[in-house]
């Protein structure tokens, strides 16, 4: 370890097995910067890449980091179903503009158990017809399960797409009660 690096930002990362596949977390000094789903080699590689050239730094493995382990606890007492909210710090830094203020809002104002349409929250943001635009920004969540993107759906009733695949977003809702549990 250099030590002129003392001022960059530190980003750790560590992969968690979850039921819905392993999970890559990453964090920052400032929170947890980033879930990553299907944290398969060739994802994870792809992920490291991007952290490093989005937040200027190489990120470093460490499951046993302070700053990740708050938030892995979250993750095993919310998979157990022991938990419904996560409270951990977040760092936003690698979404802005109106995908943070739609991301943010969602985190703050969409609780365990509950959905909301896209058109809904687009409204409650202030865009009442930027639905599409509130697709692109599930789409583009950095910290998907904390900042439930899970739980926006269709107005029809459909369930909308998924970063995370379909089957994904069918067993989050499934723990969260919105959905039956799927047969197989």
């Amino acid at each position: 370890m250099d030590s002129h690096g003392q001022n960059e930002q530190q980003v750790v990362w560590t992969v968690v097995g979850t039921d819905i596949g392993p999970l890559l977390l990453a964090a920052t000094q400032d929170g947890l910067v980033n879930v990553v789903f299907h944290a398969t080699d060739a994802v994870r590689d792809r992920t490291l890449d991007r952290l490093a050239s989005r937040l200027g730094t190489e990120p470093v493995e460490a499951p046993d980091s302070p700053l990740l382990a708050e938030a892995i606890g979250q993750f095993e007492a919310y998979f157990a179903g022991t938990r419904r909210d996560f409270d951990l710090p977040l760092d936003w830094s690698l979404i802005s503009g109106f995908n943070r203020q739609v991301l943010r809002e969602l985190a703050s104002g969409v609780p365990y158990g509950s959905v909301v349409g896209y058109g809904d929250l687009a409204g409650r943001v202030g865009q009442p017809r930027a639905a599409q635009a509130v697709g692109v920004a599930m789409g583009s969540n950095p910290l998907p399960v904390v900042v439930p993107c899970h739980r926006v759906v269709e107005s029809d009733g459909g369930i909308g797409g998924f970063g995370g695949g379909l089957e994904t977003k069918r067993k989050l809702l499934a723990l969260e009660g919105v959905l039956p549990e799927p047969l197989f």
